[in-house]
């Protein structure tokens, strides 16, 4: 037996369950909230060090002993009630509610509950990446389910087919819209919640972090009274937001502006919102034709994705129609390979495209744990990240205002204008992930990516 003191103060901060589980024995915490722990020299404890900080704030510092060394000391300073199961919060009543509540506290865009064969777990998507929060027992898992499922007005006795719901989330001051998603998966059901914030909680176009060039010219685009503005993006990238604050910039008691969208994200003051609903044969396309019988002067399509939709959205903005879309590419001159693979002819999207932005999220480095390198910063870690390095996210763009030889490129099928682009200034994605590395607010490694990605 080890003879190191063991500190009864240290041993409360770990229930028995929680120190079996972890197999861990804590004997001493300092006022840095340091942990001192006897662990098992034959285990990794790096994903536990992270999930211990991150649930209860100390950082475990693990002494490696003899596993049955380890195991006896666990018999003798705890009492496990059930084997391997640990709870970071009770699954009750209430489980949902805080869980919620914690999530829009840390201002995750998702809650992941998903189960395994032994437990379950509860991770939140923050800044884009998934972070475990919690475990809970496997047995608890069911009436978590179906109260999830009684909360999105789902069928909780179906269990083989997925299904999507909605909660309207209330507390006090804070108002919110959840999406709720239920996948039927080996051990059960997984439930993703997606927190939309509800009208008047998105962002605006000064805060989108378009530089002073950037603004100016997507803010004469968007001034037209016709044409096609297209914002290209992978999924996650930000193009709802930017979309939401452009709609928020041109809403004015004299424009008509109706969006289509799959699923409404964000609710708009004076804008007409459809919600797509393709088994009812609620399509882009049907949308946009009963649209254009409704006078609008702007219309917002979520994303074309098809033919039928590009061909609508060229007819519409040729007919005089301000159109605001989104693609997939890599690049802002993508969307025009993307959409003559759709099939529309390069004329008709010279003679109506405005102007194409690319976009995308890049994690800044976390300013309290952030590590200065030859002359670069780099990531280490600390409690205030959830020790990933990185707190907080900035968008990067890359804005093409079409001009007539830009026009020309179009319709003669350039497929490179980079030589022309740089000749008038135009900052690309790569130019604008490179200022953040340079100016030391995110690292290389995160912005290896773009710089790889094809633009």
């Amino acid at each position: 037996m080890n003879q190191t003191k063991v500190s009864t103060e240290a041993l409360q901060l770990l229930t028995g369950d929680e120190a079996f589980h972890y197999r861990l024995v804590p004997y001493e915490v300092d006022p840095d909230a340091n942990l001192y722990c006897f662990s098992d020299k034959d285990q990794d404890y790096d994903a536990i060090i992270h999930e211990i900080a991150i649930v209860y704030g100390f950082v475990v510092r693990p002494w490696p002993i003899p596993s049955d060394e380890l195991t006896q000391m666990l018999g003798t300073y705890y009492r496990q009630s059930e084997p391997d199961e640990v709870s970071g919060l009770s699954p009750d009543l209430d489980f949902v509610a805080k869980l919620i509540e914690e999530a829009y506290r840390l201002q995750a865009s998702d809650i992941h509950i998903e189960p395994s064969e032994h437990k379950c777990r509860v991770r939140f998507r923050i800044d884009g990446r998934l972070i475990e929060r919690h475990i809970i027992k496997q047995s608890e898992y069911p009436g978590l389910v179906n109260r999830i499922k009684i909360m999105s007005n789902l069928d909780i006795s179906e269990k083989r087919l997925p299904q999507d719901g909605r909660i309207m989330y209330s507390h006090g001051e804070i108002k919110f819209d959840i999406r709720t998603s239920v996948m039927p998966v080996n051990h059960g059901e997984k439930i993703v919640l997606r927190l939309l914030a509800r009208g008047g909680t998105h962002m605006t176009l000064p805060e989108l972090g378009l530089d002073e060039r950037q603004m100016a010219d997507y803010v004469a685009s968007i001034s037209k009274p016709h044409g096609l503005i297209l914002i290209s993006g992978p999924t996650g990238s930000g193009k709802s937001t930017t979309l939401y604050a452009t709609l928020e910039r041109l809403n004015r008691v004299d424009n008509n502006i109706l969006t289509i969208e799959d699923p409404i994200e964000y609710t708009l003051e004076g804008v007409s919102q459809v919600q797509l609903k393709e088994e009812i044969g609620l399509t882009f396309p049907v949308a946009l034709r009963t649209f254009l019988r409704q006078d609008p002067d702007i219309i917002m399509l979520g994303e074309i994705r098809d033919e039928d939709t590009a061909e609508m959205a060229i007819r519409s903005s040729l007919t005089g129609h301000l159109l605001l879309s989104t693609l997939h590419t890599n690049s802002a001159w993508g969307c025009i390979t993307r959409l003559t693979d759709m099939g529309v002819h390069p004329y008709l999207l010279s003679e109506t495209l405005i102007a194409c932005v690319a976009q995308r999220l890049v994690r800044l480095l976390c300013p309290h744990c952030k590590r200065e390198t030859e002359g670069h910063y780099v990531r280490t870690g600390c409690p205030h990240c959830h020790y990933t390095g990185y707190k907080g996210r900035k968008a990067i763009y890359e804005v093409i205002r079409m001009d007539d030889h830009l026009s020309s490129a179009v319709k003669e099928g350039t497929q490179n204008v980079s030589g022309y682009l740089s000749q008038k200034g135009i900052r690309t994605l790569k130019d604008s992930a490179m200022a953040l590395y340079e100016s030391g607010e995110t690292s290389y490694e995160e912005i290896l990516p773009l710089l790889n990605d094809s633009i």
